[in-house]
């Protein structure tokens, strides 16, 4: 706690006095990470635009969220290995931000808009939950996948982002070029 005090510039007493452990501190930031991204994302995806539109919005505010906090999703997936009990916290930050932010609308707008696009023969038939796990995935592993990747690729700080930049802007193709038919 003394070490995060420090880091964050304040006195460990008041680090202390709001979250009183560091259990609790570290619950509450994983609480912030998740919520931070998932709002976000779940109102484009819950909006009016066209599916290629959400997509390229998404896969930008990933990338740039990702690129601004490079070590949130390897810190989310080491905070749910080393303590499961995260899993559960991490639903239940989704499921309050569906009922309040978000609505419960935006998993039934995108499921509709995917089910209507493969009718109409624009794009290959896909779940919901496929579709999100696709482009959450292809967003997030070269950050989780960071150091292997940079020494696969023979990068180094400046190369990653590079290699993020150039990933932003050929993601979204690549995403709707897999859905077409």
């Amino acid at each position: 706690m003394q070490e995060i005090a420090e880091e964050a510039g304040v006195n460990k007493a008041l680090l202390h006095y709001y979250f009183r452990n560091k259990a609790r501190l570290g619950e509450a930031i994983f609480r912030r990470v998740a919520h931070g991204l998932f709002a976000r994302v779940g109102a484009i995806l819950g909006g009016a635009a066209t599916l290629d539109d959400k997509v390229r919005q998404v896969v930008a505010l990933y990338i740039d969220q990702l690129a601004a906090t490079p070590y949130a999703p390897g810190y989310v997936i080491s905070e749910i290995n080393q303590h499961p009990e995260r899993a559960k916290q991490l639903l239940e930050a989704i499921g309050q931000l569906r009922a309040q932010a978000m609505g419960d609308h935006f998993i039934a707008v995108l499921g509709r808009q995917l089910q209507d696009a493969a009718r109409a023969g624009r794009i290959r038939a896909i779940s919901i939950e496929q579709f999100l796990a696709n482009v959450a995935s292809l967003c997030v592993f070269p950050f989780v996948a960071r150091p292997m990747l940079c020494a696969v690729l023979q990068l180094d700080d400046r190369g990653f982002e590079r290699f993020v930049r150039e990933r932003k802007a050929t993601l979204p193709d690549f995403i709707l070029n897999a859905l077409r038919p």
